[in-house]
């Protein structure tokens, strides 16, 4: 990790340089986030996973900076245009937005007005203009007529000049950041209905004549009008009051008053309706995107998160409800391991006769299978479901829990539920998912892809890389924050333990199903494929409940299994016995450690 990275991220997110530098370099080893966050404070000042991440994906930008201007050096360089000056403002640029106003004027391009000029040989004439001394404009510009490069009369070698002049402007570093600024402090988002979109968009009706500053528009609001433009039925611009923009260009650009001056103002007006206007709206269009899914994909994880580490109700023998009216409800029976033992179907919303018979159908299996608890799904049905179970009276040892049941339809057809359920209907397999989501909410969410789970409004809008990245942070936080039982994960729960990913996972079940349950953590090793670095990420999150040590079913990472022996004989107990004890451990002196 470069220095000048180090620099730059300690100061933008308020760390010490020493912090960034700890955190910075067990990432570049193959050091997972919770493992660095969990098991590595004294070399992080006890960074969280939160600044971790942070650094982590600042570091890839600077990257990606660095990647960048690299590429600029060369072009510019291949070009023959590469001056000392130009290369130090180059690697000076602090920014993506820095770096491409530079290297704006060295781009290649394809053929513009301007270009096509300069192949007339008008050049000259727009330089002179440029520089605004005082001279007969029109009688210079006829000295420029060429019929066989198609400059027919003065005027069009004048309109050629202004051609290049608005390119000039248009690609200066300084006028861009300006009009960036104007755009940001005095720009409006301009919506409006499209032609002949009036009833087939009504759900966008609140946008139909629409106007914002961009600066106050929040997140929901930018990506529904995108949404809306994206669908074809509204218009979105980005607009700055004419006036204002040519005034601000004007006062860095023109330094005189003559007919040349003239010439510029006129350059300038078509700069800023041509090439600057169209510029910063994109610029600003991609900002405004860019915050808006920050910020929705912000709330997205915060919602997964929470959803995620609702708390389990645990080892219930269980009743599960995918409800529906026509069709009826779907139910199924599960042992306090979560093992399918039987499905029906009941049909309590479709007349009294029908009711009755479901109520009676409910008992019969509530005493049957022991049940302890009923899940109904949330979706179409759920609530007058609910409804009808509570008033069977089942008990009150029997809850009747509504349950989230986002993502059941995507898991009940997808390849994992085939492999545990495969002689099972779909509907058979969602119900099972919505019972073992009451059970152990977070072994059962990992199982689907996170954008299936429902998690947000706009999450079809932003962008979906990042989407998944933020995601898939979220749920390897919550897996590893909580632990895995080693010897009962599924392989998609193992998937997300640090340092273990889909194909070890997937050796780690076959390794269980082959030889039996894992008896120590040091049993891992045996896993093809899971060699010391990795068990170093992994053995910490992962729990071996019942074993020779007790610590292997603790959060302890085996690396400090020797400090904790060291503690429990300075006190004269067993280990076992210093983990159940609390008052064992407050005679612990950790003054020495």
């Amino acid at each position: 990790m470069e220095n000048d990275h180090i620099n730059i991220i300690a100061k933008e997110l308020a760390l010490q340089i020493k912090q960034v530098q700890a955190a910075g370099l067990l990432l570049e080893e193959g050091a997972t986030v919770p493992f660095v966050a969990r098991y590595r404070k004294e070399m992080t000042g006890s960074m969280d996973e939160v600044a971790i991440m942070a650094v982590r994906d600042r570091m890839e930008q600077l990257k990606e900076l660095d990647k960048r201007r690299e590429t600029v050096l060369e072009s510019i360089q291949s070009q023959g245009k590469l001056t000392e000056q130009l290369k130090a403002k180059v690697i000076a640029a602090a920014t993506m937005t820095e770096l491409e106003d530079i290297y704006l004027p060295y781009k290649p391009k394809r053929r513009t007005r301007a270009t096509i000029a300069k192949e007339k040989g008008l050049e000259p004439l727009a330089k002179r203009i440029f520089e605004q001394e005082n001279f007969a404009v029109a009688q210079t510009a006829a000295e420029y007529v060429d019929k066989e490069k198609k400059v027919e009369t003065p005027e069009d070698a004048l309109a050629g000049s202004r051609d290049i002049i608005a390119e000039w402007i248009s690609e200066d570093q300084q006028l861009r950041q300006s009009m960036r600024q104007l755009y940001w402090e005095y720009g409006q988002f301009v919506c409006k209905v499209a032609t002949g979109k009036e009833e087939e968009g009504i759900k966008y009706k609140d946008y139909y004549d629409w106007q914002e500053p961009v600066s106050d528009t929040p997140s929901h609001r930018v990506l529904a009008m995108r949404r809306g433009a994206k669908e074809k039925f509204l218009s979105l611009r980005v607009t700055v009051p004419n006036e204002d923009a040519t005034e601000k260009i004007e006062q860095q650009v023109i330094k005189a008053d003559n007919e040349a001056a003239a010439q510029v103002k006129l350059a300038t007006a078509d700069c800023f309706k041509r090439l600057l206007s169209l510029s910063m709206e994109t610029e600003i269009r991609l900002e405004t995107k860019k915050k808006a899914d920050d910020y929705a994909i912000g709330v997205f994880a915060a919602n997964l998160r929470e959803l995620l580490l609702s708390s389990p109700l645990g080892q219930k023998k269980m009743l599960a409800v995918d409800p529906g009216f026509r069709t009826g409800c779907k139910v199924v029976c599960l042992n306090s391991q979560g093992k399918l033992m039987h499905d029906d179907v009941i049909y309590p919303h479709s007349g009294a006769n029908q009711q009755t018979q479901a109520g009676e159908k409910v008992k019969q299996l509530c005493k049957k299978y022991e049940i302890e608890a009923v899940a109904i799904g949330n979706g179409t049905a759920g609530r007058e479901t609910e409804e009808f179970f509570k008033r069977l009276e089942l008990g009150n040892n029997v809850a009747v829990v509504m349950v989230n049941e986002s993502g059941a339809s995507v898991y009940s057809a997808s390849e994992a539920a085939r492999e545990e359920m495969g002689d099972y209907d779909l509907t058979v397999r969602g119900a099972v998912s919505i019972g073992r989501r009451l059970m152990d909410p977070l072994a059962e969410l990992v199982k689907i892809d996170p954008k299936s789970i429902g998690v947000g409004q706009y999450q079809h809008d932003v962008d979906q890389t990042m989407l998944k990245n933020s995601l898939d942070d979220t749920v390897v936080s919550c897996v590893n924050s909580v632990g895995v039982e080693a010897n009962t994960a599924s392989k998609q729960l193992l998937t997300y333990v640090s340092g273990v990913g889909p194909q070890l996972a997937v050796r780690m079940v076959q390794y269980r199903d082959e030889n039996g349950a894992f008896k120590t953590r040091k049993d891992l090793k045996k896993v093809s494929g899971l060699g010391d670095k990795t068990f170093e990420q992994c053995a910490g999150f992962l729990r071996i409940q019942g074993g020779d040590n007790p610590l292997d079913g603790s959060a302890v990472h085996p690396e400090s299994y020797a400090v904790v022996d060291t503690m429990a004989k300075d006190i004269g107990c067993t280990v076992a016995e210093l983990m159940k004890d609390k008052a064992l451990r407050d005679k612990i002196d950790l003054s020495n450690t």
